[in-house]
């Protein structure tokens, strides 16, 4: 995206920053924060995921962590990763958002644990 500041990751790397720890700047586990609407949420999400819709955003609240953010396709979350980088915490941005986890053979689950969807 142009004027982008957060950098860009797949879902392999995403997907290995979170379960595996690396870290981009050895800051050990990764946050994967989810920034879709609840009604999104709710559908399905990504099993590790964390969630905090886009509107309510608030930086300071990852201070510290190593973000990986995803909405439904990338443009949302691109968004929230340069608030976040902006702000001075390490965060990237997931390529294609759960729409690529999902399209990849990744778990999309709702709250309970059964098979989500990607809304």
């Amino acid at each position: 995206m142009t004027g982008s500041v957060a950098p860009q990751i797949d879902v392999a790397d995403a997907e290995a920053l979170v379960n595996q720890g690396r870290a981009l700047v050895n800051q050990g586990r990764a946050l994967l924060l989810d920034v879709r609407d609840d009604f999104e949420w709710v559908a399905g999400h990504a099993p590790a995921a964390t969630h905090c819709a886009l509107a309510e955003l608030t930086p300071e609240r990852y201070r510290g962590s190593t973000v990986v953010v995803m909405c439904r396709s990338g443009g949302r979350s691109q968004k929230a990763a340069d608030a976040l980088c902006t702000a001075g915490i390490t965060a990237v941005n997931l390529t294609g958002g759960i729409s690529a986890w999902q399209a990849t053979g990744r778990a999309v689950v709702r709250d309970d644990g059964s098979a989500g969807t990607v809304a």
